[in-house]
């Protein structure tokens, strides 16, 4: 019990959930809904960026999970989902404050594309992980709406998002055809991953948490969730960015799951910020990591 206690501790301030659900809205048309009246045209920012905002990917509960799709001025096709998920706790923004934090690569011409999840404490961390990976096809399906390549999606978060960010590249597929709900029949494929100090291993993790109740869900689930158990050298090229300072999740949490994708033959690189604590507090270590995760994803998308 008190290494459960301490695993589950490791676990961090990053990440929340949603369950799939069938869809209400055709897959080739996303809908945005604004005033509950739905709109499919989008909204243009006073920066030069185009915005396609709460994009309805899915429902669960009765409650409508979003992306919101943020277009540079001259787009190159690329684009990059970002998990908004912290303790698995989905916390929506409006999609303006986010343009800062991805400056460097709206102006490369890649795409943003935030995705709320599901969130703790109501919903358990197989739900996030399958609302995500929900999301990821809708995106896919609707690529040539949003004017982005399918074939070059990236995916980036830290903590919980990094977790759920190495779920969705490690555990792609292409959809089933069979499937009733035409979303599920769209790809879940990813090209290139960033994931910030991110827990890998769930297995010891799991079971009833104050602090982190998205990790209350059978052990027998936890498997179908660990990225480190889903490493082979089919896998995208992937960038780890971790601080040796993390008292949450511990750099090892990083550094195992670099060698086992190392050791599969993957292209990936870890990047160790000195003195960097769990969440970069540190401008100067978040500057660091922002620009690490920025140049990862320019040259491989």
């Amino acid at each position: 019990m008190k290494s459960l206690v301490l695993a589950t501790a490791l676990l961090f301030a990053g990440c929340a959930t949603a369950a799939p659900i069938a869809p209400t809205q055709s897959a080739s048309a996303p809908q945005r809904i604004t005033g509950g009246v739905a709109d499919n045209q989008p909204a243009s920012s006073t920066d030069g960026l185009t915005i396609f905002r709460d994009v309805v990917y899915g429902h669960h509960d009765g409650m409508a999970n979003v992306y919101d799709v943020i277009r540079p001025q001259n787009p190159s096709g690329a684009a990059v989902l970002y998990m908004v998920s912290g303790g698995w706790n989905s916390r929506w923004a409006a999609p303006e404050t986010r343009i800062a934090n991805f400056r460097l690569l709206l102006d490369a011409g890649i795409t943003i594309i935030p995705v709320h999840h599901g969130s703790a404490p109501r919903f358990k961390v197989p739900e996030a992980h399958a609302d995500v990976k929900r999301a990821l096809r809708h995106v896919s399906l609707n690529a040539a709406t949003y004017g982005i390549d399918a074939k070059r999606l990236g995916v980036f978060g830290g903590s919980a998002g990094g977790h759920l960010s190495l779920m969705l590249g490690l555990n792609g597929d292409d959809g089933d055809p069979a499937a009733e709900d035409p979303v599920l029949r769209g790809p879940a494929r990813i090209k290139a991953v960033v994931a910030y100090y991110p827990p890998v291993d769930l297995r010891r993790m799991t079971g009833p948490n104050e602090r982190f109740p998205a990790l209350d869900f059978p052990v027998d689930q936890a498997a179908a969730i660990s990225p480190i158990l889903f490493v082979d050298a089919k896998d995208p090229v992937t960038l780890i960015v971790h601080g040796d300072a993390d008292t949450l999740v511990p750099i090892s949490s990083g550094q195992s799951i670099h060698d086992a994708l190392k050791q599969a033959g993957v292209k990936t690189d870890m990047i160790t910020i000195a003195g960097g604590d769990h969440g970069f507090t540190e401008p100067a270590h978040r500057a660091q990591a922002t620009a690490a995760m920025a140049k990862w994803f320019k040259d491989n998308l």
